[in-house]
């Protein structure tokens, strides 16, 4: 006996007899040889062209996915990146074998030697394996013949991106993979019983989305070259709306506000109230430029587009409203010189005639009385007609059938009542607006 054991035997025999309960558990030592002859034999006439139980039954496959991460999302192209862990599981009797191991963990090495299911992704753009510092595949042999293939993939996959409600939209992405080649009579896919599996969220990139969940199912696809089982999983993804509430929402309601900011400065400060007016609008323009860069060209209106609208109409209502205070202001001084003019030629410093054009003649109207308008209000004699063609009936100015069923606006109230219609319009289409989009 060795010197080492005998050491062990003397400090023993130092110790009391202490009766001990003792299992021993003897085990088969397994060689790397014993491994060899195992593959050798398993691969011995093995044809990998042929799938298991071909001509009996149809191969049954049964799938798990486990989701590594997720995003980003692309709208503009409507793809999304998907990082998973794919796991596929069938029996194949060629591979029994009979031996003290009951699974080999193998490497890739092996996976070309055996039959293996031909998935593909159906919805993929991109697909790429992951082959550093190996080839990140696992094969795993049961010796009942259940075979286990995993591999990492990182997918760009299609996600049509409905965008009716953008940016307050939801959509459900998919993730379709089935048998390129073997119809549902030669291969069957079934979902294991914990199929999808997630990792932890804080690590995704999802951006301007938040995971709500995931649901799987199965379909078959009917096709010219037969009917093919299709599975499916889809990824719930809700858009988070502080970015665009930071860079379009707040930017187009504060520009909104400021196009007020001319109805409290006076009429007759034409640069002010006309340079704050064009400038509201340039900007509005510009921002909804910007708000369609980060959209693909859909032909249909969005949510975030209505809103714009609005808000660019509004800017350019308050332009207008300015541009029809100044009209009837600016001219009504020079339409009632002009009428006086024509009506009272007496008192005229130059001439006691009046100049009118060739073939007309003229009325006296020495015994009317002269008709004084209100400053504020927003018609002429004769609205909308010329003097010199006309002439200036002040009766009929006064009391005319063209006045009648008329509804009067002073024309130095339009900025009073702007100051109450454009806030409460305003508010009302985002009470509208957000309640409509929000909550129905």
């Amino acid at each position: 006996e060795s010197p080492k054991l005998y050491l062990t035997l003397l400090e023993e025999e130092d110790y009391e007899d202490v009766p001990i309960n003792k299992t021993w558990v003897l085990s088969p030592k397994v060689y790397e040889s014993d491994v060899t002859l195992i593959l050798n034999k398993l691969l011995q006439g093995y044809d990998n062209k042929l799938r298991p139980d071909i001509g009996v039954r149809p191969t049954v496959i049964e799938t798990a996915v486990y989701v590594n991460s997720i995003g980003p999302v692309d709208p503009i192209n409507m793809e999304y990146t998907i990082d998973i862990f794919f796991a596929q599981t069938w029996y194949d009797s060629r591979l029994k074998f009979n031996s003290s191991m009951k699974l080999l963990m193998l490497n890739s090495n092996m996976v070309g030697k055996i039959w293996i299911p031909d998935t593909f992704f159906r919805n993929s753009r991109k697909s790429d394996a992951h082959w550093i510092t190996t080839p990140n595949r696992l094969l795993r042999l049961w010796s009942n013949g259940r075979v286990m293939y995993t591999l990492r993939l990182t997918i760009n996959a299609e996600c049509y991106l409905k965008l009716h409600n953008f940016p307050m939209d939801e959509h459900s992405c998919p993730l379709e993979f089935s048998s390129y080649g073997y119809p549902k009579n030669e291969i069957m896919y079934r979902w294991q019983r914990r199929a999808v599996e997630v990792a932890d969220q804080r690590y995704w990139r999802l951006y301007q989305f938040a995971f709500v969940g995931l649901r799987n199912m199965s379909d078959v696809a009917h096709t010219q070259s037969g009917e093919y089982v299709i599975m499916t999983i889809f990824f719930d993804l809700s858009r988070r709306m502080g970015y665009f509430t930071i860079q379009t929402y707040i930017p187009c309601s504060m520009i909104v506000v400021l196009s007020w900011v001319s109805f409290w400065i006076n009429k007759d400060a034409v640069p002010a109230r006309t340079s704050l007016g064009i400038t509201t609008v340039l900007t509005m323009t510009t921002l909804s430029t910007i708000s369609r860069k980060s959209l693909p060209k859909v032909s249909y209106i969005t949510a975030m587009d209505l809103f714009v609208s609005v808000c660019f109409i509004f800017t350019f209502a308050a332009l207008m409203e300015y541009g029809t205070l100044h009209y009837f202001t600016s001219n009504r001084q020079t339409k009632k010189s002009k009428q006086y003019s024509l009506c009272f030629p007496s008192q005229q410093k130059a001439s006691s005639m009046v100049n009118i054009r060739p073939g007309t003649s003229l009325l006296q109207m020495n015994n009317i009385v002269p008709y004084h308008e209100e400053d504020d209000y927003a018609y002429e004699c004769l609205d909308g007609k010329d003097c010199t063609s006309f002439f200036c009936c002040f009766d009929d100015c006064r009391s005319g059938a063209w006045r009648e069923n008329r509804m009067h606006v002073r024309v130095s109230k339009i900025d009073s009542y702007s100051r109450i219609f454009f806030p409460t319009a305003f508010g009302l289409f985002n009470l509208v607006y957000w309640i409509g989009y929000l909550y129905l």
